[in-house]
């Protein structure tokens, strides 16, 4: 199995000027390298909109997916709407009272997906989180927008991390496997490990935070996405800048 994770796109308006960045080119150029990388999935982790969720916004995101002809998923983040992402991209079996959490097997692979949406997972999401480690006794992936660790970036774990994360932690650390977690959000390129969890942050198509600063910084404009492979119950996985 071999999935290409984007994250973080923060795509305006046709025309809408995005801090300088002309971050609708820098989604374009990722997605003339996926076919090179020959993925069997996509997964597009959050922040799909600049500022607030859009249905234009979506919509062109949707036509520029399908063009791939690639199988993809879709999680929502904390500049989406869930609901708008689920009529767009017909998702409405898998929102749930306006969140957008849900499993899916792909290549084999069972793989859960949260909604971190508002900054918190909330308790309805978290017990059905529980049922799903429950029901599947292995090492699983999650892909969630929110890092559930503290991730050494000041800025982002002062002002923009997980509300709840101790809750988040408390039902992920009970798995008595591994989990190894993908996220998005910091702007960052991380790998956080603590007990059974290994949390991996990926880079934005945006730009990326300076991880000493507690003020906003940005460190550079690199942009990038996660190749995650599994073969053989071996995973592996590195980031690909552009």
């Amino acid at each position: 199995m071999r999935i290409l994770q984007i994250t973080d796109l923060h795509l305006g308006l046709e025309g809408e000027d995005t801090n300088g960045v002309d971050v609708r080119a820098n989604f374009d150029k990722i997605l003339k390298e996926v076919p090179e990388h020959q993925p069997d999935h996509i997964v597009i982790s959050g922040d799909l909109c600049f500022r607030d969720g859009d249905p234009n916004i979506y919509s062109w995101i949707k036509e520029k997916l399908d063009h791939l002809t690639i199988p993809y998923d879709l999680i929502s983040g904390n500049h989406d709407n869930p609901s708008m992402i689920a009529k767009t991209f017909a998702y409405n079996g898998r929102l749930k009272e306006g969140e957008l959490y849900y499993t899916n097997v792909i290549e084999g692979e069972f793989i859960i997906f949260l909604d971190t949406t508002t900054g918190v997972v909330s308790q309805k999401q978290l017990n059905w989180l529980k049922e799903q480690l429950a029901a599947h006794q292995e090492e699983l992936i999650i892909f969630m927008h929110h890092p559930p660790l503290i991730g050494g970036v000041p800025f982002m774990d002062s002002k923009h991390y997980l509300r709840n994360m101790d809750e988040v932690q408390a039902v992920l650390t009970a798995h008595p496997y591994n989990l190894t977690i993908f996220t998005g959000h910091y702007h960052v390129e991380k790998t956080i490990r603590y007990k059974n969890l290994e949390v991996n942050i990926t880079p934005s198509c945006f730009f990326q935070i300076d991880q000493q600063s507690r003020e906003f910084k940005v460190d550079h404009y690199r942009v990038g996405f996660r190749k995650i492979e599994v073969e053989n119950k071996m995973l592996r996985h590195s980031v690909c800048y552009l």
